[in-house]
C-alpha cells in the first residue's frame, strides 16, 4: 500500500518521466516533418539535370574531383535516407531512449545535401569550400555572442542585449579605425563600448532589481536608436574620414591552409577569426576548470549558497555580465573590420537574437554554443550561394532562412534544457 509520503515521490518520477517522453518525441516529429518536406520537394517536384559540387580550391595541396549527382535520382535516394532516420528515431523512442545526436546531425547532412543537389540541378556548380567559408565568416560574430551570453547566464543574469553590444560594437570599431586608420584600436574600442552597454544591463538588472528581459529589450531599442542618428548625423556626412575602416587581410597559415576543404575553411581566415578560436577554448575552459568559472556557476546556479561561503553574489554577476559585453563587442567589430567595412543602420540585422538562440540550443554550454552558431552561420550564407547559382527557391524564403532554422532548431532539436537555476533572478542578500 501507498504511503502518503510516498505519493509525492511517485507523482514527480511519473513528471518526469513524462516530460523526457514528450521532449523525445518533438525531435521524432521534427525529424519527421522534414522527411515529409523532402518527399514533397526531391521526389514529388524532383528536377532533371545534373547538381555538380567543386570540393577544391585552386591552392590546394591535392585536387579533389568534382562530384556529380544526377539531381533526381539523388532526390529518391536521399529521401529513403530520411525515412530511415525517421524511423531510427521511432525505435529509439520506443526503447524510451533519445534520439542520438550522431543520428540527428546524419539526417541533417543528409537533408542539406538533398536540397542542395535539387536547387543547384542545371545551375551553376556549388562551390564547396566557398559555401564553408562564409559559414564560418557568417557564424563569427554569433560566437562571441553566443560566448558573452553563456557567461552573462551562467552569472544568473540574462543577457537580451546581446543585440545591442554587437551594434554598439560594430559602429564604435568602424568610427575609431577609420578616424586611427588602425583596425586594432577598433577591435579595443568594440570591447569598450560591449562594456558600457553591459554597463547599463548590469546596474538596472542587479542593483536596481528590473526585470532583466525587459532592460535587455529596451537597451536593444536605445543603442539602436543612437547608432541610427549618429549614423545619419556624423558618418554619412564624413563617410571618407570617419565610416571607411581598413579591414584586416585574411591571413594564410602555411601548410595548413593547403589542406583540401578544410583548410580554406579554417587556415584562411582574418585575425578575427583564429580569435574566435582560442576565445571558444579559453571560456571553455574558464567555465568548468578553474575557480572563476566555479564561482560564476555557483552565482547562477545556488545565489544563496555563493553567500553562504563568501562569494559575493553581484559583484561576481556584475564583473563577469562586464566580460560578457566586452566578447560581444569584439565580435560586433567582425561586421566593420572583418566583412562589410563600414557601417550601416542596425546592420547586425537580429544577430544578437540569433547568438541568444545559440546559448539555448547549446545548452549554456561554450562548445555547443559555438556548433549552434556554426549552424545559423551556415544557414545565413546558404541564402547568397543560392542566389549565385541560380537556385529556383524564392528570393523572400532564402531572407526567412536563418531564422527558420533558429526556429526548427530551438523548437524542435533542442529537447529538454534547462537554464541556470537562478538565471534572471535577483538577489537581494
Amino acid at each position: 500500500m501507498t504511503t502518503i509520503t510516498e505519493q509525492p515521490v511517485a507523482t514527480e518520477k511519473f513528471s518526469s518521466r513524462a516530460k523526457d517522453f514528450t521532449a523525445h518525441w518533438k525531435v521524432s516529429i521534427a525529424l519527421g516533418i522534414f522527411a515529409i518536406v523532402g518527399l514533397i520537394v526531391f521526389v514529388a517536384f524532383g528536377r532533371d539535370g545534373d547538381s555538380t559540387f567543386v570540393l577544391s580550391t585552386a591552392n590546394d595541396f591535392i585536387q579533389l574531383p568534382n562530384i556529380v549527382l544526377p539531381s533526381r535520382v539523388a532526390g529518391i535516394v536521399f529521401e529513403l535516407l530520411l525515412i530511415g532516420g525517421f524511423a531510427g528515431s521511432i525505435y529509439y523512442i520506443r526503447k524510451n531512449r533519445p534520439t542520438p545526436l550522431w543520428l540527428i546531425a546524419l539526417f541533417a547532412v543528409v537533408f542539406l545535401v538533398g536540397f542542395l543537389s535539387w536547387a543547384a540541378a542545371g545551375q551553376l556548380p556549388i562551390p564547396v569550400p566557398g559555401l564553408l567559408i562564409g559559414a564560418v565568416a557568417g557564424a563569427v560574430p554569433l560566437v562571441f555572442g553566443a560566448l558573452g551570453g553563456v557567461i552573462s547566464e551562467r552569472s544568473g543574469v540574462v543577457n537580451v542585449a546581446i543585440e545591442g553590444q554587437l551594434l554598439a560594437g560594430a559602429f564604435v570599431s568602424a568610427l575609431v579605425a577609420s578616424a586611427t586608420q588602425q583596425p586594432i584600436l577598433g577591435l579595443f574600442a568594440a570591447m569598450i563600448a560591449g562594456v558600457l552597454v553591459s554597463f547599463v544591463l548590469a546596474a538596472f538588472a542587479i542593483k536596481y532589481v528590473v526585470d532583466q528581459v525587459i532592460v535587455g529589450v529596451v537597451l536593444n531599442v536605445l543603442v539602436a536608436g543612437i547608432t541610427n542618428f549618429l549614423y545619419s548625423t556624423v558618418l554619412s556626412p564624413n563617410l571618407d574620414t570617419l565610416n571607411s575602416p581598413p579591414r584586416f587581410e585574411r591571413i594564410e597559415i602555411p601548410l595548413l591552409s593547403q589542406i583540401p576543404i578544410v583548410g580554406p575553411v579554417l587556415f584562411r581566415q582574418t585575425i578575427i577569426v583564429y580569435v574566435a578560436y582560442f576565445a571558444v577554448a579559453l571560456v571553455w575552459f574558464g567555465l568548468f576548470k578553474t575557480r572563476w568559472g566555479l564561482r560564476m556557476r555557483a552565482v547562477g546556479e545556488h545565489p544563496k549558497a555563493a553567500d553562504t561561503v563568501g562569494i559575493n553574489v553581484n559583484r561576481t554577476r556584475f564583473w563577469n555580465v562586464s566580460l560578457a559585453g566586452a566578447i560581444a563587442g569584439f565580435g560586433g567589430a567582425f561586421f566593420t573590420l572583418g566583412s562589410v567595412g563600414g557601417f550601416t543602420k542596425e546592420m547586425t540585422a537580429g544577430a544578437g537574437f540569433i547568438a541568444l538562440a545559440a546559448v539555448i540550443f547549446g545548452r549554456w554550454d561554450p562548445i555547443k554554443a559555438t556548433l549552434a552558431a556554426l549552424l545559423f552561420g551556415f544557414a545565413t550564407n546558404l541564402q547568397s550561394v543560392l542566389s549565385i547559382i541560380g537556385s529556383p527557391v524564392p528570393s523572400e524564403f532564402m531572407l526567412m532562412l536563418p531564422y527558420v532554422v533558429t526556429i526548427f532548431a530551438v523548437a524542435g532539436f533542442v529537447g529538454q534544457s534547462r537554464a541556470p537555476a537562478a538565471s534572471g533572478k535577483a538577489y537581494i542578500k
